[in-house]
């Protein structure tokens, strides 16, 4: 138990610090999006870079499984959203999102480097890439196709693949590949500066994850926030779990499928809920709920996985 609490603690001490900044008021506004902007366009990316570039086993498994219980889970909340709570097909399919699509940057990457160490980070990767172009690019198409019932076809695919392809996290997962199929040697000034980048992403990011907590309007329509709580941390990672030990994959691959699937729900859900201007107290209340609650289920998974890893 000492041992999950050292890698708890720490997690949600830097996100309680950027919490009080924000609601106190110590550090502007501005100064927690620049330091957003620098974690998710450069520090994050180099330390995704720099872990994808090492040797490591391939670990598609852990992404599998996500995907698979992410997906299945998108299709029937959406399909819930429509059938018990009466909403429309973006309205549905943004409600969907907030109970699939967790805080993976921000908060799941200091979370499986702590908790796993560098054998993390390979099925890490693959997730954090495939999650935001399957799920986000699913959400993408599915709100597009509500609001927009005879737009082409043609118009939503390059919307969607525009967001994609203009995500560092994602390009970061790709050039890694890229670097690794070709061979390449990485010259020691250069893995250094990765380094230093890379190092800078936990604290960074879960300071800045605390900040723009304290933005975020607690209102919300509570039995549609009570389901997206409940599927996030308990449905979703229990079905993500059956997954993987239906896929057979390793133990690690295991840990970081279900912890991954069990971060609360990810700042991208209100984002994309105050684009379209649609269930934005929802998606806000769920991301904050889920962030305080997971405290405890995140504790009660990785000390069994750390208990059980080799």
């Amino acid at each position: 138990m000492g041992g999950v609490i050292e890698v708890v603690l720490p997690v949600f001490a830097l996100i309680g610090l950027g919490f009080i900044a924000g609601r106190r008021a110590l550090l502007p506004r501005a100064a927690f999006d620049g330091m957003s902007a620098f974690v998710f366009g450069l520090a994050a990316p180099s330390l995704i870079f720099l872990g994808g570039t090492r040797p490591h086993d391939s670990a598609g498994g852990a992404a599998a499984a996500l995907l698979t219980g992410g997906v299945l889970v998108f299709l029937l909340a959406t399909w819930a959203g429509r059938r018990f709570f009466r909403m429309g097909l973006s309205e549905a399919a943004l409600f969907a999102l907030a109970c699939v699509f967790g805080n993976s940057l921000m908060m799941g990457v200091p979370i499986i480097v702590a908790a796993y160490g560098q054998a993390g980070v390979p099925p890490m990767l693959g997730i954090l890439a495939l999650q935001t172009m399957v799920l986000l690019g699913l959400a993408t198409i599915v709100t597009e196709m509500g609001l927009n019932e005879h737009a082409p076809w043609r118009r939503v695919a390059v919307t969607t693949a525009r967001g994609v392809a203009r995500n560092p996290v994602v390009m970061a997962v790709v050039a890694a590949l890229a670097w690794t199929s070709l061979g390449l040697t990485m010259p020691g000034p250069m893995e250094r500066t990765l380094e230093l980048l890379g190092n800078a992403t936990p604290a960074v990011a879960l300071f800045c994850l605390g900040g723009g907590l304290s933005a975020i309007s607690g209102r919300a329509a509570w039995a549609e926030t009570l389901t997206i709580i409940a599927v996030k941390l308990v449905a979703l990672p229990g079905l993500v779990w059956l997954i993987a030990i239906a896929l057979r994959i390793t133990p690690i691959e295991t840990a970081v499928a279900v912890t991954m699937s069990a971060l609360p729900t990810g700042a991208n859900a209100f984002i994309f809920a105050r684009r379209y201007t649609i269930g934005m107290d929802r998606s806000g209340a769920a991301v904050v709920i889920t962030t305080a609650l997971s405290v405890l289920t995140l504790s009660a998974l990785i000390g069994h996985f750390r208990g059980v890893l080799p």
